[in-house]
């Protein structure tokens, strides 16, 4: 799995229990085989797109509160795609 996909992952099992939406993503990431952002972006529906788009500013603020520059950079490469 591409190292961003895996940090995208990460968050994402955060959510599951509380997004129906979370829970989808989740499922796509542990189950797909993506070889790029680009490749599990474009398989994303709406509902999930709108998911990231809320959590993702607010993960990367806190990766960039915590120091984790590559984490930050990682989760924008993800959230510019969107």
């Amino acid at each position: 799995m591409d190292k961003t996909l895996g940090y995208l992952r990460e968050i994402v099992s955060n959510y599951t229990d509380e997004h129906g939406a979370g829970a989808q993503v989740y499922k796509k990431l542990a189950k797909g085989a993506y070889t790029s952002e680009g490749s599990f972006v474009r398989e994303l529906n709406q509902k999930e797109i709108n998911f990231l788009n809320k959590i993702l500013p607010q993960e990367i603020n806190y990766a960039k509160q915590e120091q984790d520059e590559k984490r930050a950079f990682e989760l924008n490469e993800v959230y510019e795609l969107l």
